[in-house]
């Protein structure tokens, strides 16, 4: 969320920066939210008036009294029941304002980096740098599910019908190797110097909007019926969430944390969920990273957090490529944010497996997080990045580690996790 003085003072830049995320049905929003921004303010201060005026008044019917002057007593009464009166109707006032006014601001964009690529949609992200070698077998690849299949790793069948599409069983050595891959990522993160967490699963409506923009949270989130609880999308949500209402001394910082959770979505909107395949599903485990900084230090943490991403796969052996969100693929909310794609044979493309993202100070403005500076308070800025989600995960390094006799290796780094093991077999 913007500061609304910054956009007070800098229309033309909050329009154009509208313009650049192509959502040109935000625009009338800027005059809106300023007309109305300066009712609430008339408002406001002809309050602060009527109750200057009233304590006046007030310490004046003591004195007539006192005095004898029943007369001026009663028509200094009548005067504060006015006053009251017109106050209670300018409170009114000035709590409808403010509610509409942040209710604007809040689906108004970030103002996006500069260096961040004009463009509409993810068609038009930019890539920015390839890690390792692509590399396709002389051998057919099979789809990730036949290889699943084939090792007794996973049942699409029975979660269909215990849950529908979007779900799975993984058994077996696979279900280990998604257990193992988790583990790995925690102590990877921990060798770096993050924070390990386990957050709740579940949080409220107040830190939900705080952390992500109306259109993510109808599309994302799912609702506890009958309370005000949502299902978290990523930990990112109660580790941001975390922080609300927070006076953070500077010294403290920064905050580097790493977390695992489950993970739901509804997926509304996406290209549609699979019924033979984890690509994209309802359920699945994240490790995830979360920076909590000062304002002049998030540009250096964003390019850290991308690069650890990079560094884990590369540790498996999995080519990897960053891409540069253009200015349409950004959420509202972000001012930067790279996508992590691994490298998949079968299909010689790279996907996404992660995804990096800076968003300055808007969620801190939302949450109330702020940082206790020597001359003063201000806002946090916040950061997050993907270390991996699996089993999405899974696709690219089954595929990547597949022989041609239908075993997967298991790279020296997994194999304390898998009890010694160097190879799944059939």
């Amino acid at each position: 969320m913007l500061d609304i003085k910054f956009l007070r003072t800098n229309p033309d830049i909050v329009k154009e920066n509208i313009k650049k995320k192509f959502q040109f049905e935000k625009i009338e929003l800027v005059d809106k939210v300023i007309e109305l921004d300066k009712e609430y303010r008339d408002a406001k201060n002809r309050a602060d008036e009527l109750r200057g005026q009233r304590n006046s008044i007030s310490k004046q019917i003591g004195m007539f009294m006192a005095k004898g002057q029943k007369d001026d007593a009663e028509n200094a009464k009548q005067q504060v029941k006015d006053i009251n009166g017109e106050l209670l109707a300018l409170e009114v006032k000035e709590t409808e304002l403010e509610a509409e006014v942040r209710k604007i601001m809040l689906v108004i964009p970030n103002i996006i980096d500069d260096s961040v690529p004009i463009g509409k949609d993810d068609s038009e992200n930019v890539e920015i740098e390839k890690f390792g070698e692509p590399f396709v077998p002389d051998f057919e690849v099979p789809y990730h599910v036949d290889i699943m299949e084939s090792l007794n790793g996973v049942d699409l069948d029975s979660a269909r019908k215990t849950s529908g599409n979007g779900f799975y069983y993984l058994s077996g050595d696979i279900a280990r190797l998604h257990s193992a891959i988790l583990s790995y990522a925690r102590d990877f993160m921990i060798d770096r110097g993050f924070t390990y967490y386990i957050p709740p699963f579940m949080i409220r409506s107040e830190v939900v909007t705080g952390v992500m923009s109306f259109a993510e949270m109808e599309n994302m989130m799912y609702k506890i019926e009958g309370e005000d609880l949502y299902l978290i999308g990523t930990s990112e949500h109660s580790m941001i969430g975390k922080f609300i209402d927070s006076i953070i001394p500077e010294e403290e910082l920064p905050k580097t944390l790493t977390s695992y959770s489950p993970c739901f979505r509804k997926e509304v909107g996406a290209h549609g969920i699979e019924e033979r395949g984890v690509y994209r599903i309802h359920q699945f485990e994240k490790q995830e990273m979360i920076v909590v900084c000062k304002p002049e230090d998030s540009k250096a943490w964003y390019d850290k957090l991308w690069q650890n991403s990079v560094d884990f796969f590369r540790s498996l052996d999995i080519p990897v490529r960053t891409l540069e969100c253009c200015s349409g693929d950004l959420a509202d909310l972000k001012v930067k944010s790279c996508d992590v794609e691994a490298w998949s044979p079968r299909q010689k493309k790279y996907f996404e497996v992660g995804s990096c993202s800076n968003l300055g100070d808007a969620q801190a403005r939302r949450l109330g997080i702020r940082i206790k500076g020597k001359d003063g308070n201000y806002f946090a800025h916040t950061l997050n990045n993907t270390v991996v989600a699996p089993p999405r995960m899974l696709i690219a390094f089954l595929e990547n580690n597949l022989n041609e006799d239908g075993s997967v290796n298991i790279p020296e780094p997994l194999r304390m996790y898998m009890g010694g093991k160097s190879k799944i077999v059939k």
